[in-house]
């Protein structure tokens, strides 16, 4: 049965925060509110958590995992960015977006594409998803909370512990979010590709609505 902690986003309580990631540290799975919609998280060296969310999306090893991370400056630990592309990240996070990007050496390469050594990355524009990443000091491993066959996200904490309360470890509630996912855009490319429409806008990439 998983814990709920009932978050307040315009102020998140430090106690619960602290809590929240000293569980992800010991290799919990969570639920938690993103800026588009709710997604699953877990500690980013921790294999069987990465399993236990790969079961309840229902995907294999060559779905991408996002890193969830705090600021442009922890990013840029993870993935290697040029001017043009810093530019486009400094003026477009945090949102969002998940930014497929080159690879550094700090990703295990079971996280990174098994086939072009690249890594998605985002930064929300969430108070509480930036105060557990604040707290935990490193990203968090993520997956949008889409169900196998399902074509929307879940963005209620309350139907999140009805249908996974046995499959997750925690679920922050902050209330009900967004249906949509994040746009997902490749920038390793000499211009930005556009793999998923979702709630970010595209045209100030150069890329039609």
């Amino acid at each position: 049965m998983a814990q709920f902690f009932t978050i307040y986003s315009d102020n998140p309580q430090a106690r619960l925060i602290k809590q929240a990631a000293a569980l992800v540290r010991a290799g919990a799975v969570i639920a938690y509110p993103t800026d588009s919609c709710y997604a699953l998280g877990c500690h980013l060296g921790d294999k069987d958590a990465v399993a236990r969310i790969r079961r309840i999306r229902g995907v294999d090893d060559d779905h991408y995992m996002t890193l969830m991370c705090r600021d442009l400056s922890e990013l840029a630990h993870y993935a290697r960015v040029d001017n043009v592309q810093f530019r486009l990240l400094k003026n477009n996070t945090p949102g969002s977006y998940t930014f497929i990007l080159d690879a550094t050496r700090e990703v295990p390469r079971r996280l990174q594409h098994p086939k072009r050594n690249t890594v998605g990355i985002r930064i929300p524009d969430h108070s509480v998803a930036l105060a557990l990443l604040e707290e935990l000091g490193e990203p968090l491993l993520s997956s949008t909370l889409v169900l196998p066959g399902e074509e929307h996200a879940l963005n209620d904490a309350e139907e999140i512990r009805e249908r996974l309360d046995t499959q997750l470890d925690l679920i922050l509630d902050s209330g009900a979010v967004g249906l949509d996912s994040t746009t997902v855009l490749d920038l390793t490319g000499d211009t930005p590709v556009l793999l998923r429409r979702g709630k970010g806008a595209v045209a100030h990439f150069g890329i039609e609505e």
